[in-house]
Parts: structure tokens; C-alpha cells; sequence
């Protein structure tokens, strides 16, 4: 059977799967229409690190055989995806984005790819990453191995780091979902950005073994999809305690919509200042209409605020501290200095010299932002924020640039807006949901709760996805 018609690329996981199962296509040909659209669309936006044509017709056929067998494995089963550059993949260059390892083969597979290979999901290409996951501090998007990775709803703008590759591919169409990494944004940020939706999870619930470490406290792998949904059967599929990884949590994940509370009974924090001061100006107006959702869905509304801490520089501390010594060979070899960002290599060489009082400091702080948390959430199951205040920056203009609408008043309350490096120093999940757009480009929202509570954060995006079709737009329909 020969597979047409753009629809086919814009279906979730689950329907995809759906569709195998009845017979109405096979895993090859599935797999086939999704490499040669990855391969020419995925490449046009600079979000293609590697096609593994040959192997995942291999394995293609290799699912299509277990279901002449009956066996069946999930809802992932028969399904295309990406992963990241930085999972590593046997047999193939694991380039980490950046020069120095554009010929690095690792022998062993990431757990997550061998966890998704089990399910009988089928990996089609490594896509693009900010070189290093942006260890060091970049100033360009164009600060990759493959280049500036195109927004696909205009070219003009960045798909967003580090996981730039994965947010693009998936928004294009050319891959049904994607694996990314987040240390501080960068599963959030190009959700946002490419208008798909993206999932951290909690620290520790999802292996690292075998993905380029960046920061061991502040790693986590996670997806990009078209839906809520389909991030709750990803997860499913990639979570779970491993020994390979110090840090595992010891912990599965299964999602179960099934048994989610009434939403009435969840108490969503928000602050009105997020919406009405801190989002950009041209993009208010269609968050404060997301926000009416939320509210339509029947929760418990309710102000709140971060605690007040210096959530950035705690991040830049601790991930200073952590990339100058994993990086530490690579910095004393004077190779650093093939990276395609001099500012990214100064920030690395720099880290080498951070004292070790700041690095065991801002850990001492971190342990009370962990508290105040625990505090917020007495009050609190989530809250809700946008994802960024803005939309995609041009991938031509300095990410260090002033800010389009000038400095934020010194007056200005604090809000959630700091959600994201709050959220990553204390290790919590958050689900990224488009929104609506802004001069033609993606917004999103953010839910952010207490350690493992993702089947939350997804039962209340899932209803907001009921209510709303932004998950279902693509570009240039």
C-alpha cells in the first residue's frame, strides 16, 4: 500500500499505532514515508543530525512480523521517532552537536532507546542539538554541528535549544514524537517555540544512561509529541529505575487517564502579573484567552508566587561547576576551541576556575528552594504559567541581545515567570501545551507540579487539548 496525503504526518502516536494494528498500513511502509519527509523536510530545517534509513526498515519489518504473530507490545509499536544527538546509538556517530565529536561511536545504546527499541517503536534518525546541550553559554542558534535549526512556521526563527532538532522535526511533521534533554528549558522552550507539546519529567523517573551528561543534578530526558496523550504513553515507555544511572529515582510510570481525579478537584496556582506584565505585549492577549480555558475546565483557581530565590544564577552555579569538570579533558586538550561559539568555549574554559565555595553554596541554596516547594504545593497541585514570554527570537539575532520590549520594571512582582530554572533546580515535571501564536509563531503554557505527578499534569492537559485544537495545527495548513 502507498501512503499519501500530509495527514498521515500529522497523526499522534497513538493513532498511528491504531492504524498498524488494523492492518491499514505496515511498520515499512509507516517508516518509509517518515524517513523520506524526515530526510527532505527535516533536513531543510537544519534538524536532521542522522537518518538510520537501513536500520529502522530493519527493524520496521522485524514489528511487522510480530503482528502476523499476534504479538503485541503497546501503543507505541510500529511507530517512527527521533532522539536527540546526544542518546547514543551503536554503530553510528553520537556527535553531541559540536565538532570535536562528530565522529564519536559509542558501543552501547542510550537505556531510553533500548527501552523504546522493546516497545517496538522504530528510530529513524538522531536530529539536531545545540552543540554540547550549551554547556557554557551560547550566543547563536547557529552554535551546532548541523547549523541554526529553522522554526518551521518561519524559517526566519530558531526552533529553540538545546533540543532544537527534536522540537522542529516534530512540528514539521517528521517524526510522529522525539526524545529531548532539559538541564534549564530545553524540552520546554522548543515545545513552545514549534507549537508541540513537551514533558519533563521528574528528576531521576527517566534514565540518563547512555546521553551525554551536561549537569548529573540537572539532567532529564523526556519527549516532544503532538499531544498530551502521547507524552503519557512515551513516558510509560522510557521511565523506570536503572542502575546504570546513580541518580535513578527507582521509580515507573504508568500512565493511567482512567483513574485521574475530577478536575474540580485540583487547585491550579497562577499570577496574574505573569500574564498581564511579564508576557511580552503582542502575545497577551492569546494567553490570557489559555487562561480562560483553564479556567473553563472546572479547577480551583488560585494566586500564588515563587519563592523568592535567584533562580538563574543558582542554575548557572551549579551547571558551571558540573560541564567544566565533565568537559575538563576536552577543555585541556585546546579542542574546545573547534565548539562553533567562542563565547560557549570561553564559558566552559571559565567553569574550570569556579571556586569551590559558589558550587557547594548554591547547593546549600538549592536545598531550601526544594523546601519552599514543598511548602507551595501545600496549597497548591500545580501551576500554571507561560512556557516563555515570547515567541521565537530570529535565528539571526544574538540570544544576549536586550530585550525586544526593553527591561522589565525593578518594581515588577515576581509571579511564576521564573518557572523554568525554579523548576529544574527542584527537579519537578512540567508539561508545555500550545496555546495559540503571535505574529504567526507558536505560544505556549506550562503545568508544573510536585515530584512524580505527571498523570496530573497530563489529566489537565489533556482536557485542555479536548477544548482546544492548537495541538492539531501544522504549519503552512
Amino acid at each position: 500500500m502507498a501512503l499519501a496525503g500530509e495527514d498521515l504526518f500529522f497523526q499522534t502516536a497513538a493513532e498511528l499505532n491504531a492504524g498498524w494494528k488494523k492492518g491499514d498500513y505496515s511498520s515499512q511502509e509507516l517508516t518509509r514515508a517518515f524517513l523520506d519527509r524526515l530526510e527532505k523536510q527535516g533536513a531543510a530545517h537544519n534538524a536532521v543530525a542522522l537518518s538510520l534509513r537501513e536500520e529502522a526498515l530493519r527493524k520496521a519489518k522485524e514489528v511487522d512480523e510480530e503482528r502476523k504473530r499476534e504479538r503485541l507490545r503497546g501503543r507505541l509499536q510500529g511507530v517512527p521517532f527521533g532522539a536527540k544527538d546526544l542518546l547514543a546509538w551503536p554503530n553510528h556517530p553520537t556527535t553531541w552537536g559540536a565538532k570535536p565529536y562528530a565522529t564519536q561511536v559509542l558501543e552501547e545504546p542510550a537505556t531510553v532507546l533500548k527501552k523504546l527499541s522493546k516497545a517496538g517503536a522504530v528510530l529513524i534518525g538522531k536530529l539536531s542539538m545545540i552543540q554540547l546541550a550549551g554547556g557554557g553559554g551560547y550566543r547563536y542558534a547557529a552554535a551546532s554541528l548541523t547549523g541554526p535549526c529553522l522554526n518551521p512556521w518561519n524559517k526566519a526563527h530558531w526552533a529553540g535549544g538545546s533540543s532544537s532538532g527534536s522540537g522542529a522535526a516534530v512540528a514539521a511533521g517528521c517524526v510522529p514524537f522525539a526524545l529531548g534533554s532539559e538541564t534549564s528549558g530545553s524540552i520546554l522552550t522548543p515545545a513552545a517555540f514549534c507549537g508541540v507539546t513537551g514533558l519533563r519529567p521528574t528528576y531521576g523517573l527517566v534514565s540518563r544512561a547512555g546521553a551525554m551528561a551536561l549537569s548529573w543534578t540537572l539532567d532529564k530526558i523526556g519527549p516532544l509529541a503532538r499531544s498530551a496523550e502521547d507524552c503519557g504513553i512515551i513516558l510509560e515507555a522510557i521511565a523506570g529505575g536503572d542502575s546504570a544511572d546513580p541518580m535513578s529515582a527507582g521509580k515507573g510510570f504508568y500512565y493511567a487517564p482512567q483513574f485521574a481525579r475530577p478536575l474540580s478537584d485540583y487547585t491550579v496556582g497562577y499570577a496574574k502579573v505573569d500574564w498581564e506584565e511579564w508576557a511580552e505585549p503582542e502575545t497577551r492577549e492569546t494567553f490570557e484567552k489559555a487562561l480562560e480555558v483553564v479556567r473553563s475546565l472546572g479547577v480551583k483557581m488560585k494566586e500564588a508566587e515563587l519563592p523568592d530565590f535567584p533562580y538563574g544564577p543558582l542554575v548557572s552555579t551549579i551547571l558551571s561547576g558540573e560541564a567544566g569538570s565533565i568537559f575538563e579533558d576536552l577543555i585541556a586538550s585546546g579542542r574546545i576551541d573547534e565548539i562553533a561559539d567562542q563565547k560557549q568555549a570561553a564559558g566552559l574554559k571559565a567553569a574550570l576556575d569556579l571556586p569551590a565555595r559558589d558550587y557547594l553554596k548554591a547547593m546549600r541554596v538549592r536545598r531550601l528552594v526544594l523546601n519552599a516547594f514543598r511548602d507551595l504545593f501545600y496549597e497548591t497541585d500545580m501551576i500554571l504559567a507561560p512556557t516563555r514570554l515570547g515567541v521565537a527570537n530570529r535565528v539571526d539575532t544574538p540570544l544576549d541581545a536586550p530585550p525586544r520590549n526593553g527591561p522589565p520594571p525593578a518594581n515588577r512582582k515576581r509571579g511564576l515567570a521564573a518557572h523554568i530554572p525554579a523548576g529544574n533546580l527542584a527537579g519537578l515535571p512540567a508539561l508545555s501545551l500550545p496555546c495559540g501564536f503571535a505574529g504567526g509563531l507558536p505560544l505556549g503554557i506550562t503545568l508544573m507540579g510536585r515530584a512524580f505527578t505527571e498523570n496530573a499534569l497530563l489529566a489537565v492537559g489533556k482536557a485542555f487539548q479536548a477544548r482546544t485544537d492548537w495541538h492539531k495545527r501544522r504549519p503552512g495548513a
